[in-house]
């Protein structure tokens, strides 16, 4: 069997057949209980250990008429259910989505396909032997729009941009020197 027809299956299955599935594909065992991580975590293992060629979800399947070039074969994505979607997604964006909205993958698709988005592997803030946290700050969203129409008139580039170097030079103002720079330029100013 095929690695997309394997995919396309899994949609279908109760929790305790993924559950199994994980176990066969990864060699790992799982409780877990959540079926969209379960599909991702097992199209992930299957795109991995699928061969690299022909046969290959990866690799663009394409037809040839006589006497014309090769054009890729398209199948129409409103038929396709979540499962299909999401490997198509995977062939086109270059990484697993846990999205179960169809709309949304139908649409991420085409974009991907037409070259207006990123594809590829996210980049991220992650660096070597460096941790971060994600802190919690809840506001009215009347003071969040004036805050974001402060940022933005002063040509700030982003809401986080600006609340690191308020935090950097209010922390300069209480004589926290040392916290002070750590949020950089903003803080010198």
């Amino acid at each position: 069997m095929n690695t997309k027809n394997e995919i396309a299956k899994l949609g279908k299955m109760k929790v305790n057949e993924l559950q199994a599935k994980f176990a066969e594909v990864t060699g790992e065992k799982t409780r877990s209980p959540n079926k969209t991580f379960l599909i991702r975590k097992i199209t992930e293992a299957l795109h991995a250990k699928a061969p690299t060629d022909a046969t290959s979800p990866h690799t663009s399947v394409t037809t040839k008429a006589p006497g014309k070039a090769k054009a890729p074969v398209t199948e129409k994505l409103t038929r396709l259910d979540v499962a299909e979607l999401q490997a198509h997604y995977l062939d086109a964006i270059g990484r697993p989505t846990g999205s179960t909205n169809k709309a949304y993958l139908i649409w991420k698709i085409r974009e991907a396909k037409k070259g207006r988005i990123p594809v590829g592997p996210r980049k991220n803030a992650r660096r070597e032997g460096v941790t971060f946290k994600v802190l919690p700050l809840r506001m009215e969203a009347a003071v969040v729009d004036k805050l974001d129409e402060a940022w933005r008139s002063r040509g700030i580039k982003s809401r986080t941009e600006f609340i690191r170097g308020a935090l950097g030079l209010y922390l300069k103002h209480l004589g926290a020197e040392d916290a002070a720079a750590l949020f950089g330029d903003a803080a010198a100013a």
